[in-house]
């Protein structure tokens, strides 16, 4: 490569517009007789510049910083075009000038990374998951400016130093705990995943970072707490509304987005002859199949006439999950149930004490759920205290025979 290239490099300055005495310096970059401008970005008066040597005049500190910079560039200019050379590059005035300026593909930057994502991903994504990773976003750009003074930072600076940094900022993030840290952590694995499958980064600086997520205990009913929340009494409208939600997926096992999306064309004639619904999951596009349990079917019934669901194709009158949220807290209060009680204690609920703990196997219960491995099913349904019970004392009842 180096034999069919003939390449220069050279200084000059122009003349200010408004101030005809100075003049700004530039660098001009030549490869087979093509060139391309850099303004360095420094002024200096224009009787002092040798054009023939060049280089400024004196040896004052004016002269001595420019000539000094002149040398930096010269020097860089060439380290670049030694480094281009190895990685096979074509070597054109314009990629030398890219490179210097750090606008090349492989200078890409934190911040196009994050941009190239989000515009990617925004239609394949779930709202939710898109949501999530944007708060991931604005905490690296805030680590970034924060920590390391800059607004964005090249990919290739980011090492293990950087992940334990970020990591570090994330724990001083107030609300933030153990497991919020790893879930941020776990999708800057993946940005940086993505950064080296586009060969944006030559090696992966997040590979040795092990997540350690904390087990935490999954929130349910138990039978009797279902009960006193199906038959609780309220003075408030709205708190009866979401305890029918809530009870209604109890019976289903759906999460919150799926039960609000629910429509009159999800409920069928099933291959019994009885109600279900088909639905697909709103998190994972999974097809779920669900016969309607005779608590939930009623539910239905009771709201086919809601004013916020006669002639609409919605099933149920499903308001935002930060005030269902807030009213199940509520409804726990008033019942003295000691559990903090979240929309998605419902698919909980459903899988142990109306499922597992009634004996429908954990293979059916897995689709029910809309779960692609029975490993997803067991960390969310839980074998209740019972159903052990009662499979021990089967189990007694033939030792004995």
């Amino acid at each position: 490569m180096r034999t069919n290239l003939t390449f220069s490099i050279s200084f000059f300055v122009r003349k200010k517009k408004n101030s005809p005495e100075q003049a700004l310096l530039y660098v001009r970059i030549t490869v087979n007789g093509r060139s391309k401008e850099i303004s360095l970005k420094h002024d200096l008066p224009f009787e002092k510049w040798n054009q023939s040597a060049g280089k400024m005049q004196g040896n004052g500190a004016k002269s001595r910083l420019v000539n000094r910079k002149v040398e930096t560039v010269r020097t860089r200019l060439h380290n670049i075009y030694e480094d281009l050379i190895k990685e096979e590059r074509i070597i054109t005035s314009d990629t030398l000038k890219e490179r210097y300026l750090g606008q090349d593909v492989t200078h890409n930057t934190m911040g196009s990374l994050l941009d190239y994502h989000n515009d990617k991903m925004k239609k394949v994504l779930k709202y939710g998951t898109l949501k999530n990773y944007t708060t991931t976003s604005s905490y690296l750009r805030d680590y970034v400016k924060k920590v390391h003074k800059s607004n964005d930072i090249y990919l290739k600076r980011i090492d293990y130093g950087f992940t334990l940094g970020f990591e570090d900022y994330l724990r001083e993030r107030p609300g933030l705990h153990n497991n919020g840290v790893m879930k941020h952590m776990e999708r800057f694995k993946k940005l940086m995943r993505l950064a080296f499958h586009l060969e944006w980064i030559e090696k992966n600086p997040t590979l040795r970072f092990k997540l350690r997520f904390d087990r935490v205990d999954m929130v349910y009913l138990d039978h009797q707490e279902l009960e006193r929340v199906r038959n609780g009494q309220f003075e408030r409208t709205a708190l009866t509304v979401t305890r029918d939600i809530f009870v209604f997926c109890c019976y289903t096992g759906l999460a919150y987005a799926d039960v609000r999306s629910l429509k009159r064309e999800h409920v069928r004639t099933g291959i019994d002859g009885t109600r279900w619904i088909y639905i697909r999951r709103m998190k994972t596009d999974t097809q779920v199949r669900i016969p309607l349990l005779e608590e939930a079917d009623t539910i239905l019934e009771r709201y086919r006439t809601h004013p916020k669901v006669i002639n609409q194709e919605i099933l149920l009158p499903v308001c935002s999950n930060q005030k269902t949220n807030q009213y199940l807290r509520d409804i726990a209060d008033a019942l003295n149930i000691r559990k903090k009680l979240s929309f998605h204690a419902a698919r909980h609920t459903f899988a142990t004490t109306v499922t597992l703990a009634n004996g429908v196997p954990i293979e059916t219960v897995s689709k029910l759920l809309g779960h692609h491995k029975i490993s997803t099913t067991q960390i969310y349904a839980r074998v209740v205290d019972t159903k052990i019970s009662n499979d021990i004392d089967a189990l007694r009842t033939k030792l004995r025979a």
